[in-house]
């Protein structure tokens, strides 16, 4: 049976899966003193948030942002030394655009100041042109009534966004202009199909727990410089052994109550077995026994995100990225000097919740979308489209729909020394970036708790 290095005295664990919450797990357990092994069955780590080259530009494969209460997500680029690479607003700032007339195109900006919540977003609510006064006053009421709930109350996870939004008296146009602009990024669904609990996760946290707490942070970089080389740096310098192009195939207990990884050709012995890949990969790896009703991984839904990208010959964007209403376009990032693009401007159209859209052909997103693009943008009309082209991840999040959250194993197993990570896992959070890395924190913790291992949680607050 073969071993990393001959190696009997040091504890080893194994990490299946590189993307975030694997990356992360594997440096958590490296740094507190365990030789790890990180297994990857893709050329590249990073795993759903990547980038790939197209011609002589570096494209991701969608845009991802976070916010400055995002703090384990923005831990990870601190320990890959990428924070300088992926920077906040000073403050929240999102332009939003209403095209439904279009005689008068409006642009509106939700913006905080620095005064105590909820006080940051008064004014911003106060002139915010997309919805009536009456609506404003009843989004103030929503969100005051939304402070006082706890995301981890197991009812609320049982009710649609939509119906509580109804509840409390919020408009159509309201949940368009406001509820789902937010919610429909950050949640990967509509108010309708999201789960209460993650709503409110998402809003309370995000909106009104600090005043900064909303402000977005995004890569100026290709994705993949953080995710993949600075990561697989950082593990490199932890020590990490990284396997990338291998599949794990197998993982078994052995007769002294170890474990087997079967990885490739190649058969690993370990002390603490992480498995970071989704929910139907895991389901396929977990050994009998070790969950009480396996099965409940395979009714966790997953949702798609569609990324249209668009190379003009010109500029015709001022702004590093906006928010649309009364247009199928929902957000629009300048990718330009991201992907290396020398001449003209380069725009990532980010749809999220696109079940209709996901398997529809390029030839009709780009009919759809051109014209769309040019009503948001003046500057658009009369410029060439020098490239038009698609990325579709089908299986982008997991669907945050109502009653997930019982679905949703916790990171430790019934199997000792066998953990769980990814998005998908019990974090409390939505299938984001910054959830995942928490995964990776909650498997890690779970995993040198088991082994007596010091160590204290990189965050003040418990993940």
């Amino acid at each position: 049976m073969t071993t990393h290095d001959g190696m009997t005295s040091q504890q080893h664990a194994v990490v299946v899966g590189g993307g975030l919450a694997g990356v992360t797990a594997a440096l958590r357990l490296a740094d507190a003193g365990l030789r790890v092994t990180l297994v990857e069955n893709r050329p590249r780590l990073g795993g759903l948030a990547f980038s790939f080259r197209r011609g002589e530009l570096t494209v991701d494969n969608g845009q991802h942002v976070y916010l400055r209460c995002c703090t384990a997500y923005r831990w990870f680029l601190e320990r890959v030394d990428g924070a300088r690479l992926a920077p906040l607003q000073d403050r929240l700032d999102v332009p939003v655009l209403d095209v439904a007339d279009p005689r008068r195109p409006r642009l509106g900006r939700l913006r905080r100041t620095a005064l105590p919540v909820p006080l940051h977003l008064v004014s911003s609510l106060a002139t915010y042109p997309h919805l009536s006064l009456a609506e404003r006053a009843a989004v103030g009421r929503a969100a005051l009534a939304l402070k006082g709930l706890d995301p981890a109350d197991p009812a609320l996870d049982g009710i649609d966004f939509a119906t509580w939004l109804g509840r409390h008296g919020q408009s159509r146009r309201a949940v368009e202009a406001l509820w789902d602009l937010v919610g429909v990024a950050t949640l990967n669904a509509t108010a309708a199909n999201a789960s209460m609990a993650l709503a409110a996760m998402v809003f309370k946290t995000g909106l009104l727990s600090e005043p900064g707490a909303a402000d977005i942070g995004w890569s100026h970089v290709p994705l993949g410089d953080l995710h993949d080389t600075l990561a697989r740096k950082a593990l490199d310098s932890a020590g990490v052994r990284t396997e990338l192009r291998t599949r794990v195939s197998a993982v078994t207990r052995t007769d002294d109550g170890r474990w087997n990884v079967t990885a490739g050709a190649e058969r690993l012995d370990a002390d603490a077995v992480v498995l970071a890949v989704p929910q139907r990969e895991t389901h396929a790896l977990l050994p009998e026994g070790a969950l009480e009703d396996p099965d409940r991984l395979l009714d966790i839904g997953t949702a798609p995100i569609l990324n249209l990208h668009v190379i003009y010959d010109r500029t015709v964007l001022r702004r590093p990225f906006f928010a649309a209403l009364g247009t199928p376009v929902q957000w629009v990032f300048d990718r330009t000097r991201a992907s290396g693009l020398a001449e003209g401007q380069y725009l990532a159209v980010s749809q999220s919740a696109a079940e209709d859209e996901i398997d529809t052909p390029v030839a009709t997103l780009r009919e759809r979308y051109l014209p769309e693009l040019e009503r948001l943008l003046p500057a658009a009309y009369g410029a060439e489209v020098r490239d038009f082209f698609v990325t579709r991840e089908r299986t982008a999040t997991f669907a945050p729909t109502p009653g997930v959250g019982r679905l949703r194993p916790a990171a430790r197993t019934r199997a000792p020394g066998l953990y769980l990570a990814g998005s998908w896992t019990a974090t409390g959070w939505p299938a984001t970036m910054e959830g995942a890395v928490r995964s990776g924190f909650n498997a890690a913790d779970a995993a040198l708790a088991a082994l007596g291992r010091p160590h204290e949680h990189p965050l003040k607050e418990t993940a």
